[in-house]
């Protein structure tokens, strides 16, 4: 009996650590957020989502950030648009004091998923 409980507690020890493990890799990679292609998904078709979770970033070194909506981009289909299956992705310039270049985040305020912190940046 006791070492079904180990064998089943060391299962379940295990099957959780690789799910969760696989789901990181998948979602947060070195483009996240800084692709058309893999956006950074606040959903609720609200840009005051997109303002939030830009203000939740900070340099490596916890630099304030600064951020300007350059506009939309990127025609995309999705199922959650307002009006027919198409929605625009919202490109910002983003940067921080010390950065010598400045980066551009692409926003998708039509489609939800669990929040990442792209490369190079850390979140509050």
């Amino acid at each position: 009996m006791k070492r079904t409980l180990v064998f089943l507690f060391s299962s379940l020890i295990f099957l959780m650590a690789c799910g969760t493990q696989s789901v990181a890799t998948n979602v947060f990679d070195d483009t996240y957020g800084y692709s058309e292609k893999n956006p950074v998904k606040v959903g609720n078709l609200n840009p005051a989502n997109s303002i939030e979770y830009l203000s939740s970033l900070t340099g490596p070194n916890g630099e304030e950030v600064s951020f300007d909506r350059m506009g939309s981009c990127c025609a995309f289909k999705t199922k959650n648009a307002l009006i027919g299956d198409m929605g625009l992705l919202d490109k910002y310039r983003v940067t921080y004091e010390g950065k010598k270049d400045t980066v551009y985040l692409y926003m998708n305020i039509y489609d939800k998923a669990e929040l990442g912190t792209p490369k190079g940046f850390k979140r509050k």
